[in-house]
């Protein structure tokens, strides 16, 4: 039994990765057909049903930042996952993100302290990641993320335009790193949820956006 979460139902082999537990609800409530839920130790909601489809699915939050997501995704490897999408939201650096629009992740990049590199890029699994690509088709594009330990709002102007990518968040290039340690294909798609200008998205038009995404998810997988 890991040691972080205590299912109290089964845990598919294929999962849907959320930070946020209320998110988690959601997209529960939006992809599968009677969840029930299967962990609610510290506070990461999870749970597990079957898709329209027949096909089981778990989706789980995995708390905020890269530590986190990457003690979470171990427990979930050692309750069978082998698959998982991480669905999220990001502050879009390149100015012709608008607030809503979803971007495969192609490559990410950890960062640490107030915008110091951290080892060299990690990618997503490519079959997953293409699959995916493919669900959005042209609501998504690609995109490299700088995945931080702090928030972007915290960063000095000079550090933020050092990152050098397309959006940036707190836990993508962690949960891709230790997939790979795991043997479990992860890919990413994440939510501009605002811009490096203060743009925000609303709380509805977020929603609706983390439900596309996720829809195309639970396909790829």
């Amino acid at each position: 039994m890991p040691a972080r979460l205590r299912p109290v139902a089964s845990v598919a082999a294929e999962a849907i990765l959320v930070g946020d537990p209320g998110r988690s609800l959601m997209l529960a409530q939006e992809l599968l057909e009677a969840p029930k839920m299967s962990n609610h130790a510290r506070g990461l909601w999870g749970y597990w049903g079957k898709t329209p489809a027949g096909r089981e699915l778990t989706v789980q939050a995995t708390g905020m930042g890269g530590p986190s997501a990457a003690i979470v995704l171990a427990d979930l490897a050692e309750l069978g996952v082998r698959r998982a999408v991480r669905i999220g939201s990001a502050t879009g650096l390149d100015p012709e993100l608008p607030p809503g629009q979803l971007v495969t992740v192609s490559e990410a990049h950890p960062w640490t302290g107030p915008g110091r590199p951290e080892g060299g890029a990690v990618l997503p699994d490519a079959e997953l990641t293409e699959a995916l690509a493919r669900r959005l088709g042209v609501e998504a594009r690609p995109g490299s993320v700088a995945s931080l330990d702090t928030l972007h709002a915290e960063l000095d102007p000079m550090a933020s335009s050092a990152l050098g990518t397309d959006v940036a968040d707190m836990q993508t290039a962690a949960l891709l790193a230790r997939g790979k340690s795991l043997d479990v294909a992860v890919a990413a798609v994440l939510v501009v949820s605002e811009t490096s200008a203060g743009e925000r998205l609303d709380d509805a038009a977020l929603e609706a956006c983390a439900k596309r995404a996720g829809h195309a998810a639970a396909g790829a997988l």
